[in-house]
């Protein structure tokens, strides 16, 4: 009987000090497991690619472009176009929940003027948000139907400005600085409109540029990650479906009127210009496991026809976000 006892004592001190010994190891292997996995982390990083992005400066946005601001004038530039400049259009918001678009951008024949953005249908007291992070610069009235009634300028780091007219109240003042999709003031009819609608213009150096080249309304995105302006008037998108660059007309202080029977016949024509889009052209933006091949067969195409229609290769890596043309 003592035999036993002491082989079991034997054994139960083995396993205790195998125990310890065995927790000592691990804690004295701790830091070093922290370590190889911060060593880790640093490899990964370093074999990612390197991207390089400008940093918004939302305190002066653009003042590499821009050569004052000033809180008086919707566009008041004597600085010289640029021969090229890229607008990044990535992180666009759409300023409001309507998709439709009720007046295009460009001549009106009925009116025998030009008409210097897009009109999107809303109506009194719907939500309209700042499209892009930005600087407000100019909130003012040009008082009952004349030009934009109330309305909001927002100059951006990508070098746009924004205008945001026929307003029922603003929610920002000048010089305040707002996130992208900030709610920046609420629909309306004032100025020279007689229907209840956004009239919502983008600008580069105070030179109107058609929204349309940019955003695509129904769908609530940019058309492409950047849209590169040319004075040569060879404007087009990267990352997307190119258009022809619109010809840029003198600036404008007041938008078109609206009527009722206006509003009725845009909008009929608004659908058919979208179905046709539509089914003219498609695009893809990428999402989380997408891959060419996926993209391809969803869109009943080849992976050779994608790169050949975006200009890239089989190899490419795709990013999230990233617009493919598919026809």
């Amino acid at each position: 009987m003592n035999k036993v006892r002491h082989v079991l004592m034997l054994g139960w001190l083995a396993l205790t000090s195998f125990t310890a010994q065995a927790q000592d190891v691990l804690a004295i292997q701790a830091p070093v497991d922290k370590r190889i996995a911060a060593l880790d982390s640093i490899t990964l990083r370093r074999s990612l690619p390197k991207t390089k992005f400008k940093e918004a400066n939302l305190n002066n946005p653009s003042a590499d472009l821009y050569p004052d601001w000033t809180n008086e004038f919707v566009s008041s530039y004597n600085a010289p176009m640029p021969a090229e400049y890229r607008i990044d259009l990535r992180n666009f918001c759409m300023p409001c929940d309507s998709r439709l678009v009720t007046s295009h951008y460009g001549y009106r024949r009925a009116f025998r003027r030009n008409h210097y953005g897009t009109d999107i249908k809303l109506y009194v007291g719907d939500t309209v948000r700042a499209a892009y992070a930005g600087k407000v610069r100019v909130v003012a009235n040009e008082g009952y139907r004349k030009g934009y009634g109330l309305y909001v300028v927002i100059r951006h780091d990508n070098g746009l400005e924004t205008i945001y007219g026929h307003l029922s109240k603003h929610l920002v003042v000048p010089n305040q600085i707002v996130k992208a999709g900030e709610v920046i003031a609420l629909g309306g009819n004032t100025g020279r409109s007689t229907g209840s609608h956004l009239h919502f213009e983008t600008r580069l150096l105070g030179k109107n540029i058609d929204p349309e080249l940019l955003f695509d309304f129904a769908a609530q995105d940019a058309l492409g990650d950047f849209y590169v302006y040319r004075s040569n008037g060879r404007s087009g998108l990267e990352g997307g479906i190119n258009h022809a660059d619109a010809p840029l007309p003198m600036l404008a202080s007041n938008s078109g009127i609206q009527s009722t029977d206006e509003v009725q016949q845009v909008e009929k024509e608004s659908k058919a210009k979208s179905s046709k889009k539509t089914s003219s052209s498609k695009i893809h933006k990428v999402k989380q496991g997408d891959t060419l091949y996926g993209i391809a067969l969803k869109y009943k195409t080849t992976v050779a026809k994608l790169c050949k229609l975006n200009k890239i290769k089989e190899t490419t890596t795709l990013r999230l976000g990233q617009v493919i043309k598919c026809s």
